[in-house]
């Protein structure tokens, strides 16, 4: 009897282990994927200020810019495409599929934005004008925050992504289906060229 009183108080023990081990493994998952969440919540402050700058930046350069209305339209649709996508991202960041869209916008974005400067570039009036120097200072200003919350809601995913795939804390995952999530990386093109020197 002495036993069996024993061999059940070691398996009454063990399952306590095994449920609060279950407990312990779920609820850090829900905090990891609460960080995340926050972290995307962050960029979408950002880009929300960006986007808010973009068409005073646009309605500035219209006036100079008589003969670039393309690089003006593209600018303000790539805006436009962003924004709907941070919108649908920032309602669910773990959403893969919605993250990637926003990546892909901002890509875009980012393109035509550095299309738009290179333009600026070659009006000197434009370039002097008091309300478009303002205005770029404050979009480099933004685009430093964005990469700065681009990083922490990487490296929260990043922790995330670890802890659901990682042995046993995977089979908690699997079974109460905590999906990965998508890391925010913005690819430029021209970051993928090879960097050309000249010495003429």
């Amino acid at each position: 009897m002495e036993i069996v009183l024993i061999l059940l108080g070691i398996i009454v023990v063990g399952a306590l282990v095994v449920i609060f081990y279950v407990i312990g493994a779920y609820n850090n998952l829900v905090s990891l994927r609460n960080r995340f969440k926050n972290a995307y919540a962050q960029i979408d402050v950002q880009l929300k200020r960006r986007y808010d700058l973009i068409p005073n930046l646009v309605e500035t350069a219209r006036g100079y810019l008589q003969h670039e209305r393309g690089t003006l339209n593209e600018v303000t649709a790539a805006r436009n495409s962003a924004f709907s996508a941070n919108a649908k991202a920032a309602q669910n960041p773990g959403d893969p599929e919605a993250i990637k869209q926003v990546t892909g916008a901002e890509a875009a974005l980012v393109g035509s934005l550095g299309r738009l400067f290179a333009v600026v570039e070659s009006y000197p009036n434009l370039k002097a004008n008091e309300e478009m120097i303002r205005l770029m200072e404050e979009l480099t200003s933004t685009e430093n925050k964005v990469a700065f919350a681009r990083q922490a809601y990487n490296d929260s995913v990043m922790v995330y992504n670890t802890s659901r795939e990682t042995f046993p804390s995977n089979l908690i995952a699997n079974s109460f289906n905590f999906t990965a999530a998508e890391l925010f990386i913005v690819e430029k093109p021209e970051e993928k060229e090879a960097v050309k020197v000249s010495f003429t």
